[in-house]
């Protein structure tokens, strides 16, 4: 009985010792990539915090102009500033963009299209998690609106830009929680039920399911797309749940950084050679399993078919 109070009383100190060695156990896998980005132009959505902010950073490092995408403007010209300041690189741009809103979208995308010749690197990475029901400005349940609907809509508006700056990249942020997620076209707005932990899932496996419809519809045009788990990162994403970021605060010590959380959105980016694995995902910078329903390209080309409907593509 004394032994095993004795371990109970030991166990958080032996954790709080070995969390640097877990932490690098979970958090494997860097962005070894030494290319320079001069003359490359990227955007980043939700590039005022977390991940997105360290993506931006490491572009604007290696000389890219890096439009920060956010809904945030005012947060967004404090991370713009200290970025510039960090890397010696003016070239950091912030412009707005809200992912729940499709006008929104359209004045990003028009604003970009009349400012920019390029677009070389295009990181959809911004996102909500565990929102209590609600409906973006145009009626999408949140999470399928914002973390789907919408970067399917951005992406849309800057492809022909994209064609013509090849080799241009996508990079789609999903996550390791699209293997509980299921598109249920008959519910894909959340009115018949809705768990907000689900919601989310369903949104990081359309992510994936995009992402390899989009290769197929790009193959040999010089256009490459990744879907990526970033790992489990200390951000913002979390704010809509108390119950998350409890657990977030308790496994703290092995949560990944922001700065780690980044690398496999920056090895997708900027690794050469990478090109024959369009439209695969990652993990760790490599790459990974995916679900029985992310690997189903029936299902694929109907979420394709029905995003179009629901933003008001014409389907081809």
């Amino acid at each position: 009985m004394i032994g095993v109070l004795l371990v109970l009383l030991l166990l958080p100190f032996l954790l709080y010792i070995a969390a640097p060695q877990i932490r690098k156990m979970l958090s494997s896998g860097v962005c070894t990539s030494t290319i320079q980005l001069p003359g490359k132009v990227a955007v980043v959505t939700g590039a005022n915090t977390g991940i997105g902010k360290e993506t931006a950073k490491e572009l604007a490092q290696r000389g890219a102009r890096v439009y920060l995408a956010c809904r945030d403007v005012q947060k967004g010209e404090l991370v713009a500033r200290e970025i510039q300041i960090m890397t010696g690189n003016q070239q950091v741009l912030v412009r707005k963009l809200d992912l729940a809103d499709t006008k929104s979208i359209r004045t990003f995308a028009k604003g970009f299209l009349a400012e920019e010749k390029h677009l070389h690197i295009l990181i959809n990475n911004a996102g909500v998690m565990m929102c209590p029901y609600s409906k973006t400005a145009d009626g999408f349940e949140m999470h399928m609106g914002v973390n789907h609907l919408g970067h399917f809509l951005l992406t849309h508006l800057l492809l022909e830009k994209l064609k013509e700056s090849t080799p241009s990249r996508v990079v789609n942020v999903s996550s390791l929680a699209h293997h509980l997620g299921r598109i249920h076209f008959h519910n894909l707005q959340g009115e018949k039920f809705y768990h907000a932990g689900l919601a989310y899932c369903h949104s990081k496996l359309a992510n994936i399911l995009f992402t390899q419809e989009l290769a197929r519809r790009l193959k040999g045009c010089g256009v490459t797309t990744y879907s990526v788990h970033p790992g489990t990162v200390d951000s913002e994403l979390v704010r809509h749940s108390s119950l998350m970021r409890w657990i977030w605060w308790l496994f703290s010590f092995f949560i990944k950084t922001p700065q780690q959380g980044a690398q496999t959105s920056l090895y997708c980016a900027l690794t050469e050679g990478l090109e024959v694995l369009s439209g695969n995902h990652f993990s760790d910078c490599r790459v990974a399993w995916v679900s029985a329903q992310a690997r189903n390209e029936t299902v694929a080309r109907r979420l394709w078919d029905v995003s179009c409907d629901l933003l008001g593509i014409p389907v081809d």
